[in-house]
């Protein structure tokens, strides 16, 4: 979709509308999952011409690369495809915004997930959904299972849990283990606000930032900003209860009490209203609205500020109310306006360039130098002018990915955590013939009527939803 036609479409839509097209969705995923009966597939990537060669890739010729990988653990990374696997691992217990519905009904997320690793970053990844429960059993299951893969992507676990796991999980094993909650919202929010700050003239150790909702998701974007510059004593975070700092009590023993005593040099007490007034920025994920945040406190913000709004599927408040208070530039996590922030711009290409590199772990400093790479490529190679309207590269800019991935590698060279050190262009190259790979096979296998198209009866109402914008 054109940008000024994005643009053009925030300005004209209505509520009823979207939640119209809200429904539309739902449907035409109702419908697709039950016609495909899942997103993703196992694939052989060598060659069967005859008879013979199973016994090749079997027995009795398997034995042999058994054998020099038990006297060469390191060699399993040469002879089979762990270099490419990663595990997507969840126990259900916080899907989307639906809460703890449990593993099963978690996995049509972690087969979408998949689906992304592989045509975004020709990355073979697999769903794997646990009744593990305690951060304890998770990370044990973590390492039953890590001599399968190269990396893990952890999702949808709730908090406090999710801190631990990470946290321990990174401690114990040997390959690169992250939450995509965290650390993939994380780099793409710096990255949008990375371009934000520069188009309104402000730097980010000296804005005031307030977050909505301090969740794993604005947990890490705080730390991975103040990684990059942001002063802490410069944030305001609001919770459910209102302001943190020396007041709250109630957060001592939790993982909030550090930010009570390091945040709010202010000394804000209150709720929302209080802590917006002369912010420059703002970054809310909490609960889908609209009317979570309401215009008269986005006005109280300082000039030029920055809004980023995204609760899904509606965000907190509509992106035209923000601009009607006052706001300069506007952030959601839809595709339907624009700068969506969008976690899909991060993780296949990080993962890309951790795999090949064969990182031992994937650090905070990875993933501010694959934001650095998303807002670098935004301006210099994007679709369109870097503008109030495009601060952020969109998922059909697929040149992103590898781009991303070579900074990820590289970064990983330079912390030492990485079995291969490569320079950016030999990863940019790579990757970008994985991906190109990736996409190519897929596409051939609709063509040949291996996978099948979508029912015309079903497309029918993509071309009703297009019309009716």
């Amino acid at each position: 979709m054109p940008l000024d036609l994005m643009v053009n479409l925030m300005e004209r839509v209505t509520k009823e509308e979207l939640i119209e097209k809200s429904k539309i969705w739902s449907s035409i995923a109702e419908k697709l999952h039950k016609f495909y009966r899942g997103k993703v597939m196992v694939l052989p990537k060598c060659a069967i011409e005859s008879y013979d060669d199973f016994a090749w890739t079997y027995t009795p010729g398997v034995a042999e690369p058994c054998k020099i990988i038990k006297n060469n653990v390191e060699t399993v990374w040469e002879y089979t495809n762990r270099w490419n696997y990663a595990a997507i691992v969840s126990d259900g217990s916080r899907i989307l915004g639906l809460g703890d519905i449990g593993p099963e009904a978690g996995l049509p997320v972690m087969e979408g997930k998949a689906l992304l690793f592989k045509y975004l970053g020709g990355v073979d990844a697999f769903p794997l959904v646990t009744r593990a429960k305690t951060a304890e059993d998770l990370v044990k299951f973590l390492e039953w299972i890590e001599p399968n893969f190269g990396a893990i992507n952890l999702e949808d676990i709730e908090k406090p849990k999710c801190f631990d796991v990470l946290e321990e999980a990174r401690k114990r094993l040997n390959i690169c283990v992250w939450h995509d909650d965290q650390q993939g919202t994380a780099t793409v929010v710096y990255a949008a606000l990375k371009n934000a700050l520069k188009i309104v003239g402000k730097k980010l150790s000296e804005v005031k930032i307030v977050f909505l909702g301090f969740g794993a998701s604005n947990k890490k974007c705080a730390d991975v900003l103040i990684l990059a510059g942001a002063k802490p004593e410069n944030m305001v975070i609001v919770d459910s209860a209102g302001t943190l700092g020396p007041h709250r009590k109630d957060c001592i023993g939790t993982y909030k009490e550090w930010w009570c005593y390091h945040t709010n040099r202010w000394g804000i007490e209150g709720g929302l209203k209080e802590a917006l007034k002369d912010a420059d920025v703002f970054i809310a994920m909490s609960q889908p609205g609209p009317g979570v945040v309401k215009k008269e406190e986005m006005a109280q913000m300082a000039h030029d500020s920055i809004v980023f709004l995204c609760a899904n599927p509606i965000p907190e408040a509509w992106p035209w109310e923000a601009k009607e208070a006052g706001a300069r530039i506007v952030a959601t996590g839809r595709s339907d306006f624009p700068n969506q922030v969008n976690n899909s711009l991060g993780f296949p290409a990080i993962f890309r360039g951790v795999l090949d590199a064969m990182a031992r772990t994937v650090t905070d400093e990875m993933c501010l130098a694959a934001g650095d790479a998303i807002a670098e490529y935004t301006e210099k190679h994007g679709k369109f002018e870097l503008s109030e309207d495009y601060i952020i590269a969109r998922m059909d800019e697929t040149d992103l990915y590898p781009y991303e991935a070579a900074a990820c590698a590289v970064q990983a060279a330079k912390q030492g955590v990485a079995r291969r050190n490569l320079t950016w262009k030999e990863e940019y190259e790579n990757a970008k013939e994985i991906i190109k790979h990736s996409q190519k096979m897929l596409n051939t296998l609709i063509k040949a009527g291996l996978i099948p198209k979508i029912p015309k009866e079903i497309k029918k109402l993509y071309v009703k939803s297009e019309k009716k914008k």
